[in-house]
């Protein structure tokens, strides 16, 4: 049945504790001999207060199948910023420039009015050209099919009051608490340079360090998940979601290019800012849980609209960034993946992938008739 699946589906994507201990041994190793690097760089001692803060999937716990993908967040120490808002992208990208001038080090990487601090200018610096985050890949001897990436992204603090375009977002009242919520927003904002390939200018505003805080404070009370008998099934959910994302864009690599693991996270804090109560997320109930996720999600697909969880105007669903028809096919894509008994979720071993794919492509072909690409 749906429900044994989902359940023993959401089993298999526990990680090995060994896996853990091994990989994370690694990402300490590179964190501590990076930040040593750096703080010893003559060439360059703008990277010298350089300090770290780990975000990502690994470290909110909903990492699923293996430990092979981290994410850190390179701050970089910077004088008073001020931020210009780029309106094409409803509130989430920004230009960022210095609130006055300055002979600091951070000279070096502004552009040529002396106050725009350069993403490329500091990507470059650090072998970041062309692309928002160096990837580092560690492949073991032992195991030369196993691949971890570390994505190290270069990161401002802005010790200021959220931007207008954030302020009415945050939407956990009634989930984590108007007490919770006023702490959040107090927080510094970060600006990261995954920068829109348009502007290379700009950043990004990011509210990771503040998702890592949701997602290890997820109850509606605080004893939630505290023990074994208040155990909760959320990030749970959030791991099967993961799973179906991540299966669909490897059977459609290119039909499915804009998809990412952050449109479902940002789905599930939705969710979980409707379903506050942690009785509706107990443990037996993780089939209708991660089903109601799962048509939320696909409900936000059908209609085109997935606002950003803090940046409440803009729509991670909206073109550019993901084009009609890659939503129209996603759309079709999580259809029938629903009416066919979510296939995704079985293993490869015990469903042979190319008849789960041929049976899908059967399904959307037979919709295509009926939808506009």
């Amino acid at each position: 049945t749906l429900e044994r699946l989902i359940r023993q589906r959401g089993q298999d994507l526990r990680l090995r504790k060994l896996d853990q201990q091994n990989a994370v041994k690694i990402v300490n190793h590179l964190i501590d001999s990076l930040l040593e690097f750096l703080k010893n760089n003559d060439d360059q001692p703008f990277f010298r207060e350089v300090s770290v803060l780990t975000s990502g999937s690994y470290y909110e716990m909903v990492k699923i199948n293996k430990p092979n993908e981290f994410d850190i967040m390179l701050k970089l120490k910077v004088p008073r910023l001020v931020l210009s808002e780029l309106e094409e992208y409803q509130g989430l990208f920004y230009k960022i420039n210095l609130f006055k001038a300055t002979r600091t080090e951070i000279q070096h990487f502004l552009l040529e009015d002396e106050r725009t601090v350069s993403a490329t200018k500091i990507k470059a610096e650090i072998n970041l050209i062309n692309s928002p985050a160096v990837t580092l890949e560690f492949k073991p001897k032992e195991k030369v099919d196993d691949v971890m990436s570390v994505d190290i992204v270069p990161t401002l603090e802005v010790p200021q009051g959220w931007p207008q375009a954030a302020r009415a977002g945050l939407n956990i009242d009634k989930w984590l608490g108007k007490k919770c919520r006023r702490q959040f927003v107090r927080r510094n904002l970060k600006d990261d340079a995954k920068g829109m390939y348009l502007f290379s200018e700009s950043w990004r505003i990011s509210f990771s360090h503040i998702e890592k805080e949701m997602m290890q404070y997820h109850g509606n009370k605080k004893t939630c998940c505290e023990s074994h008998s208040n155990k909760c099934c959320r990030k749970l959910c959030m791991r099967l979601l993961k799973c179906v994302i991540e299966g669909l864009k490897l059977q459609y690599p290119k039909e499915l290019e804009p998809l990412c693991s952050y449109h479902g996270k940002t789905a599930f804090f939705h969710v979980l800012s409707d379903r506050v109560q942690d009785s509706l997320w107990s443990p037996s109930q993780l089939s209708v849980s991660f089903m109601k996720l799962f048509g939320y999600f696909e409900q936000c697909a059908l209609n085109g609209s997935l606002p950003h969880f803090f940046v409440r105007e803009h729509n991670l669903f909206s073109p550019p960034a993901f084009p009609k028809r890659a939503l129209v096919f996603l759309t079709n894509a999580l259809r029938a993946q629903r009416e066919l008994g979510l296939p995704v979720l079985k293993k490869k071993n015990s469903s042979p992938f190319s008849l789960r794919k041929h049976s899908v492509l059967a399904f959307l072909k037979k919709q295509k008739k009926t939808l506009l690409f």
